[in-house]
């Protein structure tokens, strides 16, 4: 049990020039074969022919020369992670921005969809799983322009480029929110009440959490 305050959040604002990933293993943490430069603790966007893991940002477990130990990402079920699906790229986030005199994250979405299927044969209907709802991030900041978090956010929401929020818990656990930020610098304007603007984070995959 934990309370959110201290949390630290920070915006990517500079990648890398991506890497190819020749192989990717079916395993409890996949190994890619990827020719990189990357140190342990790396935090790096996988983009791949696996639909669950595309577009996601995660953490280098161990590396070598020549591949990359993603952790956490558990590819061993095969009807998900089709072998020999995972090639694509990897980019490492080089640069990050804190976000200072943030005040409120609200999660939006993320929730189980289901389907009603009626059978003729049954006065019950049945309901099936269907994904889940797309998820947002919105982050309520004290406006505070001269800051180099709302240039950064000004920069990406207007330049539509994918990025990653981060989030670092008191107790060191990590939330990385991969996707498109909209920035809105229009600060709301209530008597008594902080100057604030708001940048949202459309997920474009679920969040990595450790």
């Amino acid at each position: 049990m934990q309370l959110p305050n201290n949390i630290a959040f920070a915006v990517a604002t500079v990648f890398a020039t991506a890497v190819s990933v020749t192989a990717a293993t079916n395993a409890a943490e996949t190994v890619l074969t990827a020719t990189n430069s990357y140190t342990v603790g790396d935090f790096l966007e996988f983009t791949s022919g696996w639909s669950k893991a595309n577009g996601r940002v995660f953490r280098a477990k161990a590396v070598t020369g020549t591949t990359v130990t993603l952790e956490g990402l558990d590819t061993t079920d095969v009807n998900l992670f089709p072998a020999g699906a995972g090639i694509g790229t990897l980019r490492k986030v080089t640069t990050w921005v804190p976000i200072t005199g943030v005040n409120q994250a609200d999660i939006s979405g993320g929730d189980g969809k289901t389907v009603e299927v009626q059978t003729l044969d049954s006065d019950m209907p049945i309901m099936l799983p269907d994904g889940f709802s797309a998820t947002s991030v919105t982050l309520t900041i004290i406006d505070e322009p001269t800051k180099a978090h709302h240039a950064a956010l000004k920069a990406i929401s207007d330049g539509v480029k994918l990025t990653c929020l981060k989030g670092v818990l008191p107790n060191g656990g990590t939330l990385l929110y991969a996707g498109y930020c909209s920035f809105n610098e229009s600060p709301s304007m209530g008597k008594g009440n902080v100057m604030a603007v708001k940048a949202t984070f459309s997920l474009q995959n679920k969040v990595v959490r450790y």
